[in-house]
């Protein structure tokens, strides 16, 4: 991948200055979250411009891009009905109501901070309510141990409560389930077969752990061959991977970025994503969820400041709470047209995505090369753990040298590169694209029949992540209870991973499902909408 120049600035490929966190230039910094541009601890900068060589130039502005001629649909996004949304509130303030009363009357079966006076305290007083009298209310569904290989079926260890989820104890009784809730897009965490083969023969050789980092006695053979076979398979010059797919990005963005980097952010954009942008004390601009008209007016109106040295955005392939894919072509587009650079997060689209299951770049069929810096992970196609930052050499040189995941975090585990070096090759075999077609094929169906109920799906018709939306706390745990009655295991999802009012089930695909698992997910689903009245959706 070519170094890109960025007018007035250095290109995150280069290492002169990139990783020096600087102090803030006294802006109040606030949170990555805030809509409308807000700022998110400007460092110092000197006054360059990004695209912009004069102030001619800033007199006679670049045209506006013609959307018109590029695909920005971002996916199925109805929003609910008014009444919907009234009786969503209206649950929410009475169970936040019953809460305070709970805490008035009772004495909570928790340890209480003592000793604090003169400290701040432990913890925020709201997210104290929220976790003990709204969250634990719907415990039970959550943190449900499994005591099997999370493939196409799994099995839940059953729990019960005597205290009203303050906690629980083992029944010994188990429960076989269909798993619609596990990032096993491709099928590999299995038990047996190649990929468990590998991993097996990799722990014999090297053991479970190699007890350091990578810069120390933590690289084996397996970790160089992995890097290559990652990078031929983005279709890139270089790539480095570590042990942990979230440091990939809460570790790796700090040595890529810093002072004089703004950066523009997806309003969707992961948890490692926001902190590690923290981390490196960039400012950052949000945008509305893949909203390129919005995202343009934040790239000129930062171009028209003359005072970055570069302007980053970062984005996610495929969203893991919408379901929905990010525009990339428009992106890409509008990147080259404003002088910006690119950061995609493909943890939940590479394997997953596009004919060759390369991600949303085979997907939308971009070139690799457009893409600044690559990020993936191995934990949900590959059936593994860990992730990449893919690019440049030199950009990689850059990671290896200032990302802090290399230096200090601990080596991945090399029955871990095994499965992953496995898995990979088999997805680049001609029964790997068999796989990735049948996963596709599996994704339609599931989201065409889920429309046909009348309930309200998010997202793209590619996208293996498939929300249904049920709107409140009470309806997502009475979903999860009885789907799991019905032998299927899925995912409820809500605040503070959605707003308080867009609770969700999370249905997850794999390629290893057979269409007649999949019909029994669904009818036990009608029979739960008929049920509980979930179909919300206005247009079927």
């Amino acid at each position: 991948m070519a170094a890109v120049q960025v007018g007035g600035g250095d290109n995150l490929n280069e290492s002169k200055s990139t990783s020096k966190i600087s102090e803030c230039n006294g802006k109040k910094k606030t949170d990555n979250g805030k809509m409308g541009g807000n700022q998110n601890g400007y460092v110092n900068s000197e006054h360059k411009s990004n695209g912009v060589d004069s102030a001619a130039d800033m007199e006679a502005p670049a045209p506006w891009m013609d959307w018109a001629q590029l695909d920005i649909f971002p996916g199925s996004f109805e929003k609910c009905s008014l009444l919907t949304a009234a009786l969503t509130h209206a649950g929410l303030y009475l169970l936040m109501f019953l809460g305070f009363v709970n805490q008035l009357l009772f004495t909570p079966k928790v340890a209480t901070e003592r000793n604090r006076v003169g400290y701040a305290p432990l913890y925020n007083p709201f997210e104290q309510f929220y976790s003990r009298y709204v969250y634990r209310r719907v415990r039970h569904i959550f943190n449900r141990p499994i005591c099997s290989t999370p493939g196409a079926e799994l099995t839940l260890k059953e729990r019960a409560t005597d205290d009203y989820n303050w906690s629980f104890r083992f029944t010994g009784a188990e429960k076989r389930c269909i798993n619609l809730g596990s990032y096993n897009y491709l099928g590999f965490a299995a038990p047996e077969g190649e990929c468990a083969d590998a991993a097996e023969a990799a722990a014999r050789r090297y053991g479970l752990a190699l007890a350091s980092s990578r810069a120390e006695l933590g690289s084996t053979p397996l970790h160089q061959e992995l890097e290559e076979t990652t990078a031929k398979f983005l279709g890139v010059e270089a790539a480095v991977v570590f042990g942990m797919g979230f440091a990939t990005n809460a570790l790796g963005i700090p040595g890529l970025l810093g002072a004089g980097t703004l950066v523009l952010s997806d309003e969707n954009n992961h948890a490692s994503l926001i902190l590690g942008l923290r981390l490196a004390r960039v400012a950052v601009r949000v945008f509305a969820h893949n909203d390129m008209r919005q995202l343009e007016r934040l790239a000129r109106d930062a171009i028209a400041e003359r005072r970055w040295d570069r302007i980053v955005v970062v984005v996610e392939g495929v969203y893991s709470m919408e379901g929905s894919i990010v525009p990339l072509p428009a992106l890409v587009a509008l990147k080259k047209k404003y002088g910006l650079l690119l950061y995609l997060d493909e943890a939940h689209s590479v394997g997953a995505m596009g004919a060759r299951g390369r991600g949303v770049v085979d997907h939308w069929g971009v070139a690799p090369g457009d893409v600044d810096v690559l990020m993936g992970t191995f934990t949900k196609s590959f059936g593994a753990a860990g992730g990449y930052i893919a690019g440049a050499a030199r950009l990689v040189d850059a990671v290896r040298a200032r990302g802090h995941a290399h230096a200090y975090a601990h080596a991945m585990a090399p029955a871990v590169c095994a499965q992953v070096l496995a898995a990979m090759r088999a997805i680049a075999a001609p029964a790997g694209e068999l796989r990735v077609r049948r996963l596709r094929d599996n994704t339609r169906h599931f989201r065409r029949r889920l429309r046909a109920m009348g309930v309200v799906v998010f997202g793209h018709e590619d996208s293996p992540v498939v929300p249904m939306l049920v709107y409140t706390f009470s309806k997502m745990a009475a979903t999860v209870e009885r789907l799991t009655a019905r032998g299927v295991a899925t995912v409820g999802v809500g605040f503070p991973a959605t707003p308080l009012n867009k609770a969700r089930i999370r249905f997850c695909l794999s390629a290893a499902h057979s269409r007649a698992q999949l019909d029994r997910c669904l009818d036990a689903v009608q029979q739960v909408v008929d049920e509980l009245g979930l179909r919300y959706a206005r247009a079927v």
